[in-house]
């Protein structure tokens, strides 16, 4: 057996159903055993005692469920990514440990995806592609990209699907929520972990469909056909299919290179923040619809002021309810206009309906904090404190105040849109005004 062919055994081992199942079991099994031994001594501590022991039982449970999904790929891993961005949702400790999953997953060895493209396009790579690059271009939860050249000599990408990912989903989800149901770690009711999960699970069923991912490329390509600087690559159909994705190459910079180079000087970044910020908000208001992954390789820029937008498998179609009732939000906050705020977000499910009055004072202090970076003055994203001043003041919202909001799973993917292209902002150094750009995407 060559050493290919052992690493591959070896490296698929641990993505068996039997071996998830036990994995998964075996975890839940260690964190139930912590939990309940923190309900014990509970018994017989101080407040201060219960509340260090606390914090101690998130960090680890946190490091456990990172360590031993980071081993894992498939939907297990991609929900384990979603958590870690939702900061409401979790104990702080147990969101920050699964930030880890963010990083680039390991790849699967060659062998493996070479056996899945012969499955999927009926051939071997080399009758189908002239050139096929063994080493992988990007590698993530549910598939890995590799470079090659077509036979007719066209430079494409080719997203190729893990096997047995599809089929492990149901499972992993049922595993990975009683593992964070245990000890009560999700800070919402049952009835809104449902919704979340259900929203979860269907972005990740359209996400498994490169089908379904190649027509919403074409519909984004169709809606932004006159945004000459906005590049998204094209499918090259009769090399997909719902497994495979092959499409165009389509080069750019990523982040850390427009930190050291000299052609993107500060009105280069401003004008790229201004164009990644229209194309999203005319996707939400116009198209209904946005690109709901703002993870940073997914984006790339050019020094022609051009970004490119890759992986069209998570998407979000926002129904007009919402969009109105995101409308109202903005001109309330804009407004000063505490009732309509109110009502906005008792529309979004954000507020919870028939909980205590929120007084006036709480919300200014809200918008006061949110809205600089979409006010007339211009923002400088590099020394923005927002993200830390969010923390600071959930910490202090008066306890009474504490039922009265939730995560809501009609927000949910909308949120991890703006949190994550918070921090492209940040990164690419953006100091600038936003508030024209509002206006034109309320207005539409």
């Amino acid at each position: 057996m060559t050493d290919d062919r052992k690493d591959s055994k070896k490296s698929w081992r641990g993505t068996t159903p039997t071996s998830r199942l036990l994995k998964l079991t075996g975890m839940t099994t260690s964190i139930a055993s912590r939990v309940a031994g923190h309900q014990v001594k509970k018994l017989f501590q101080s407040e201060e005692a219960i509340a260090r022991d606390r914090e101690k039982l998130m960090r680890d449970v946190g490091r456990q469920v990172a360590e031993t999904l980071g081993e894992m790929k498939g939907a297990v891993m991609k929900v384990g990514q979603i958590a870690s961005q939702m900061q409401d949702l979790l104990p702080e400790e147990i969101a920050s440990a699964l930030a880890v999953l963010q990083k680039a997953s390991a790849p699967m060895p060659f062998s493996i995806i070479r056996r899945q493209l012969r499955t999927e396009l009926g051939d071997d790579i080399d009758v189908l592609f002239e050139t096929f690059e063994q080493t992988p271009f990007a590698a993530a939860s549910i598939g890995q990209v590799h470079r090659a050249v077509t036979r007719d000599g066209q430079d494409v990408v080719v997203k190729v699907q893990y096997p047995a990912v599809k089929s492990s989903i149901d499972s992993d989800m049922r595993h990975l929520r009683r593992i964070l149901r245990l000890g009560a770690l999700f800070k919402v009711n049952e009835a809104t972990l449902d919704a979340i999960f259900a929203e979860i699970r269907n972005q990740l069923a359209e996400e498994l469909d490169y089908q379904q991912e190649a027509d919403n490329l074409e519909r984004f390509r169709a809606f932004h056909r006159d945004d000459q600087w906005l590049v998204i690559p094209q499918v090259i159909t009769s090399l997909s299919t719902d497994k495979i994705l092959t499409l165009s190459y389509e080069p750019g910079d990523d982040l850390e290179t427009l930190s050291s180079d000299p052609r993107y000087g500060q009105d280069m970044r401003n004008t790229l923040g201004a164009r990644l910020f229209e194309a999203l908000g005319r996707q939400m208001f116009e198209l209904g619809e946005v690109h709901c992954d703002p993870h940073p390789g997914n984006f790339a820029f050019r020094a022609d002021g051009s970004i490119v937008m890759y992986d069209f498998g998570a998407t979000k179609r926002i129904p007009g309810e919402d969009l109105d009732a995101m409308r109202e939000l903005m001109h309330a906050a804009y407004q000063q206009d505490f009732t309509a705020l109110d009502l906005a977000l008792t529309k979004l499910e954000v507020r919870k309906a028939g909980t205590p009055a929120v007084d006036d004072a709480f919300y200014a202090r809200w918008i006061d904090l949110l809205l600089p970076p979409l006010a007339e003055q211009p923002f400088d994203f590099t020394r923005s404190r927002l993200h830390l001043d969010l923390v600071s003041e959930t910490r202090k919202t008066p306890w009474r105040y504490l039922e009265s909001f939730q995560p809501s799973p009609r927000t949910l993917l909308i949120n991890r849109v703006f949190g994550g292209h918070y921090w492209t902002m940040v990164k690419l150094g953006v100091n600038t005004s936003f508030r024209q750009q509002v206006d034109e995407v309320l207005q539409r």
